[in-house]
């Protein structure tokens, strides 16, 4: 009697264990012991679909860790990336399914400011994590308004205010020709362009020009800028259009100062389309390695990333800057995922993501950290000056950043 009495009791004991293991996990919606379910929008089609690499390259990033790691803790992740083809309707429309049909975890790199822009109030509303936002708009760095919302690259704004001093620092009386988006991406990059040139400085502003992101060319914008005597040209396109752009210059034998922004200066989907002969010269800035710069070629991280490329997604074209910063971008929310252990819920999937220390992303230039807080939600913020020369754009001056509160 007494002998199965302890028996019972141990097993009651054991029962008792076991439910408290299970309870000590938290779990949102999406998540279960096996699975965490993430969605995605990106353009696989449309004016802005040579982005749409960064998809396929995620999926392929998550089905690395799936089957070399089990996954996140012991949980697969399951990627449900939809196309919107960069049209914010579809967006909402693809976004509500995730959420209210799929029920995924949390959003993760949605491409494109003006899709993002159209899901930026719904997604914070139903408290849905919605991070490493595939945009440079400074809008995603406001976690007072919209605690939920979360970007990842240098903001547009300071890209656009480095561009303006540094052409202040090396021309004293430019004619300056602006070709931008006609969306708040394009406003985002004028507006700091215009703070770093201040109100005395905008009259060398001599033309404005804007196009659609459902324009077919850009070519009557850059006749415009030339024939307005603009002797540099602040460039605020996506890559259809930056390599459209470029071709048209070289085409007219203009020879402007040509500024034209890191979402735009892709070596595989825009500078070798252009013409690489077409290119030489221009100027960008960068946080990232260029995987096409020979002097990369050694470190560690990039030897990995080719590995990875050629195992994992070996139909991709290495030269397309998407496929390194989606890649540094998945290492990231994988980083993020691992700091919630077993508390996977959307609060503190947040709780995560704004107090990340130092973290060091694989193929981030020497020195460039993630920093967060719950006040900063601005994970990079420094970037270098670059100008294309050869084949592979070259690195020149110092680091710079602005810190953004």
């Amino acid at each position: 009697m007494k002998l199965a009495r302890r028996s019972a009791l141990l097993g009651a004991g054991l029962t008792i264990l076991s439910r408290e293991g299970r309870a000590e996990k938290k779990y949102g919606p999406g998540v279960t012991d096996t699975e965490i379910k993430v969605g995605q929008t990106q353009p696989y089609s449309g004016n802005a679909s040579a982005y749409g690499v960064a998809g396929r390259n995620q999926a392929a990033y998550f089905r690395m860790i799936n089957e070399t790691q089990g996954g996140v803790n012991g949980r697969k992740i399951n990627l449900i990336s939809l196309d919107d083809g960069y049209s914010p309707p579809k967006t909402v429309e693809l976004v509500r399914q995730l959420v209210e049909r799929d029920q995924v975890f949390c959003l993760f790199y949605t491409l494109g400011t003006q899709t993002n822009t159209a899901i930026h109030k719904y997604v914070n509303q139903k408290k849905i994590p919605h991070l490493i936002v595939a945009s440079g708009a400074s809008k995603w760095g406001n976690p007072k308004q919209f605690p939920w919302t979360m970007g990842w690259q240098p903001d547009y704004h300071t890209e656009g205010l480095i561009y303006a001093k540094h052409l202040l620092a090396t021309n004293k009386s430019p004619k300056i020709g602006i070709l931008r988006q006609n969306d708040d991406m394009g406003n985002d990059y004028v507006e700091g362009f215009h703070e770093g040139l201040t109100e005395t400085l905008k009259k060398f502003i001599v033309s404005d020009v804007t196009y659609e992101a459902t324009d077919p060319t850009v070519d009557s914008q850059i006749l415009q800028m030339r024939n307005a005597g603009a002797d540099v040209i602040f460039n605020v396109t996506t890559p259809k259009f930056a390599a459209q752009a470029i071709k048209k210059i070289a085409e007219i034998g203009w020879k402007p100062t040509h500024y034209l922004v890191s979402v735009a200066a892709s070596v595989g989907a825009v500078m070798r389309p252009a013409g690489v002969e077409n290119g030489q010269g221009i100027l960008t800035a960068q946080y990232l390695k260029d995987v096409t710069d020979p002097r990369w070629d050694d470190f560690p991280d990039v030897k990995e990333w080719r590995a990875f490329m050629a195992k994992w997604n070996p139909t991709a074209n290495v030269l397309e800057g998407s496929n390194a910063s989606s890649y540094a971008a998945a290492y990231a929310f994988v980083r993020i995922l691992k700091s919630c252990g077993d508390e996977l819920t959307r609060e503190n999937l947040m709780r995560q993501a704004a107090n990340i220390k130092n973290m060091e992303v694989p193929l981030m230039l020497p020195g460039i950290k993630v920093n967060t807080s719950p006040d900063n939600f601005y994970p990079l913020q420094s970037m270098q000056l670059a100008r294309f020369e050869g084949d592979h754009w070259v690195l020149f001056g110092d680091m710079l950043s602005r810190h953004k509160g």
